[in-house]
Order: structure tokens, then sequence, then C-alpha cells
């Protein structure tokens, strides 16, 4: 790091409260932020590129009991942003379009939706925690050996503890552990939330068929409303991604409403019409608007902490760590937890005088083998249903 002159923030308080900057304000971010709050630490600023808030719509998470109960002790209750108590998940096998067969399991959590979430998260930050349109460019050292967040168009930010939670395509993964590339998982998720309801839709229901999964969970609007929140997963071979929508699946891992043109609407579309029985379809028809994000994997992280300067430390958390397939319902939650346990060690150093190195270390080794197994679990379970690059083992 190139130690840089003049850092614009200020230092720590002076009862030696660390300063921390959290990239990213998504889910693990504002939850991180909400438990630091919890725990006494005060100094801190959340860093988003986004100019706006809640841009992104859909897209299901579920949420396991340690989560919700995370969420519960910062004060965020789950009436805001579980739409529906049920934890039934419904499987059904489609044949020829045709329902094939039903199973029934339970889901040891609730299902959400991303922009309920991150609403009811974002609501409940201290006044002047939060600053949109921040993209950092860069990480160095200042002069007092702390992080120093170069950020466009604004002055740099310093802070002793620096964590990134900024998602699949992290900048902070691509400044500390630039090794570790997005490798395309050869299958995409289309969505969109669909004005069309089926009658009989209460729980969280897979259509499953080879190489391909429609994903139905409805949402309760706040005007009263229901929407069915889907997701398409459809297999797609990283040239068929470049021609649907001029772009590379492992640089551009969120596609946009705008950013997806007219054929290839009509191009899932017709493989909806061919696959799917007619009133699943429907649903993806009656969408206004779509999103889609490529499946992507990555190779199991080393470390999760990174020494800056002499006094500072950076840390990777999340999908920012490493994102794991949807099929494992591990990402939120696995962002979560890692939150969790990092306010924990802080708390620790703030209140006790925990070395915290020391602790950091040990919140790195304690969190890493659930990293592992997620990475591993994805591609597994995505090969029974005979989504993306990996088959079945004999």
């Amino acid at each position: 790091m190139i130690p840089l002159a003049h850092p614009h923030t200020a230092s720590p308080t002076a009862d030696g409260e660390p300063s921390i900057a959290i990239v990213g304000a998504s889910i693990t971010g504002p939850t991180l932020a909400l438990l630091l709050r919890q725990a006494g630490l005060t100094n801190v600023t959340v860093l988003d590129a986004s100019p706006y808030l809640h841009a992104q719509a859909g897209g299901v998470i579920g949420l396991e009991h340690a989560a919700l109960d995370v969420l519960d002790s910062v004060g965020v209750p789950q009436h805001e942003f579980v739409p529906f108590t049920s934890e039934r998940v419904v499987a059904v096998k489609v044949a020829d379009r045709c329902d094939a067969g039903h199973t029934h399991t339970f889901y040891p959590g609730r299902s959400t939706a991303w922009h309920l979430i991150n609403t009811a998260l974002l609501q409940r930050l201290p006044e002047g925690w939060l600053r949109l349109g921040s993209r950092v460019q860069g990480l160095a050292t200042d002069v007092d050996g702390r992080a120093q967040l170069q950020i466009a168009d604004a002055d740099p930010l310093s802070a002793d503890l620096v964590v990134f939670a900024d998602g699949r395509r992290s900048t902070g993964r691509r400044l500390l552990d630039p090794g570790r590339k997005l490798r395309y998982g050869g299958y995409v998720a289309w969505r969109g939330q669909s004005p069309t309801v089926l009658p009989d839709l209460h729980d969280y229901t897979r259509l499953e068929l080879p190489g391909a999964g429609l994903h139905l969970f409805p949402i309760l609007q706040r005007d009263g409303a229901v929407v069915t929140d889907w997701t398409f997963y459809l297999n797609h071979s990283e040239q068929e991604f470049r021609t649907l929508l001029d772009a590379d699946p492992v640089r551009r891992t969120y596609v946009l409403p705008h950013q997806i043109p007219a054929q290839a609407r009509r191009h899932i579309t017709d493989h909806a019409r061919q696959l799917l029985p007619s009133q699943a379809s429907a649903i993806i028809e009656a969408t206004p608007s779509w999103s889609a994000a490529p499946i992507v994997d990555i190779a199991p992280p080393e470390r999760m902490i990174y020494p800056i300067g002499h006094r500072a430390h950076a840390v990777l958390l999340g999908d920012a760590l490493a994102p794991v397939r949807p099929n494992t319902a591990r990402g939120a939650n696995n962002g979560i937890e890692q939150a969790t346990s990092l306010a924990a060690t802080l708390r620790q150093h703030l209140r006790y005088g925990a070395d915290l190195p020391v602790a950091l270390e040990g919140w790195q080794r304690r969190n890493l083998p659930a990293v592992y197994d997620a990475l591993e679990l994805g591609p597994k379970l995505g090969a029974t249903l005979g989504l993306g690059h990996h088959p079945v083992s004999p």
C-alpha cells in the first residue's frame, strides 16, 4: 500500500473506539452496522455505490432461524419483511408441461424478498451513517497507518477497520484477493414480480424439470396487493449468454431491467412456453420488468482478514468473500452469521481490551469452514437438477 497524505476523516474517538467503514448497503452491510450500534460502536460509516435506495426489486431469500433471531435482536421485526409465514416448500416435478407429482418439505426459517429486508434494515440506520453514491475505487494507507478508501468524486475516507460487504463483484475482493476470479456456473436466474398469482399459491413452490426450474413465492405489497415473485433458472452456454445480453457473465453479474433486450425476453418466454405448465409460463409473460443474474462460482478463500498498514485491517464478508449458489440458501445466512460474530469480536475488543488481531484471527478460523461447505454444496445441488456445468457423480 502506498501511504497518502492528509486523511480526510477524523481519527478514532478519544476513548479508543475504532472507526469502521462498511462498503455495501444490501443485507450484510446494514446488518453489521446495526449490530455494531448495539455493541456500543458509534464511529461507523456505510458506503454504497448506488445513488438511490432500493433500486433492486425481487429475489427471494431464505433466512434461517439464527439469522432471523439476529434481526430480531437489532429491532427488525419479522412482520416487516416476511410477507407470508409458511415454512412449507412445495416441489413439483414437471414432465411434458404437466404436474408429475408433489413433495412437501419444511424450511427451518422464513422466506423474504431482497427489497423487503433491505428496506427494513436501511430504515434503522442512524442518521448520517449511510453515504449513497460513494463508489470505492482503491485502498491505501494514510500517514497514520490507517486504511484509506479512495472514493470516486469525493474525499478519501480513513478507518481502522474496512469491511467489504459489496456483493458478488466485490471491489474489496478485487483489491485484497485478486487471484480469485469468478467463474460462470452455466445457468441464469431470470426473475421478476408478476401481477398474475395462482389461486392456490400459498407456499414457496419449486417447479423442477431437467435443465430448468421455476421458483414461485407470493409477496404481499404495502398497498395490500399480492404479486408473484418468480425466478426461472435456465441453462445457457457462455456464448448464448453473450448473444442474449451482449455481456460477459462474470462481469455483469446482475442484469438490470433496461439491460434486457426484447429479443432476450422473447427467447426466455419461448422456453417457458415449451417447458412449463401454461399457468406458470403465463406468470412470466405477464411480468412487465425483468432482471437476471448469471450463477457464478469461485475458489474457496484462504482468509477473510487483511492487514492494512501497521494498525488497520480490512475484511471480506458474505458474497464479497465468496458468492455461493442460490440453491444452497446460504448466501444471506452466511453473511449475517459472519457479521454477528464479527460484531461480537469487536465488542470484546472495545469493552474488555481483547487483542484485535488475535480476535480477528479466531473469528476467521470459526467462519471459513461454513463458507467452504456452501461452495462445495452449490454445484452438487445444481447438478441434481440438471443445472450448470457439473454432472452428478456416479
